[in-house]
């Protein structure tokens, strides 16, 4: 082996790198401006709020001598139980029964704690609906600025 070709030999793989790393340059700028292109990343900073809620379901009595077993109405209180605050036109209770929705701000179908416009929701406001026994009630989030909207929390009834 001549040791004096080894160091003076100029061959050596920096070329097949340059070529590598060209390749994934142009390969990054493509993504980046399709990104931009396709208008993907307008919806990365409308994402749905992190929101804990707890509902409280508590049974009306029937009349007396009626069998308490069977379904019928109740009351659902939905409490803000921590994380971010929301503004009261973006949440909405929706149900899965004909009543269909709650309107937290005009108070349609809600008993008590309506919010005025511009109001914040945050942790330990509650809101009082009249539920059936067989209801499916979610709590969901609906952007204004993209439309979009997420489920944050969700309750079945007792025999929903």
């Amino acid at each position: 082996m001549d040791i004096k070709r080894l160091i003076n030999d100029d061959d050596a793989v920096s070329p097949v790198i340059g070529v590598i790393l060209m390749v994934a340059i142009t390969v990054i700028l493509a993504a980046v401006i399709a990104t931009f292109v396709l208008g993907l990343g307008e919806n990365l900073s409308n994402t749905a709020p992190q929101a804990s809620f707890s509902f409280d379901y508590e049974k009306q009595p029937g009349p007396k001598g009626w069998n308490n077993s069977q379904d019928g109405d109740g009351t659902l209180t939905v409490t803000h139980d921590g994380g971010d605050s929301i503004n009261a036109e973006n949440l909405h209770i929706k149900g899965s029964q004909d009543d269909g929705a709650w309107d937290v701000i005009t108070g349609e179908n809600v008993t008590t704690a309506q919010h005025s416009t511009g109001a914040s929701i945050s942790a330990g406001t509650s809101i009082k609906v009249n539920v059936a026994n067989s209801d499916t009630v979610r709590v969901v989030f609906e952007s204004s600025e993209s439309g979009s909207s997420a489920t944050l929390s969700k309750w079945s009834g007792p025999s929903a």
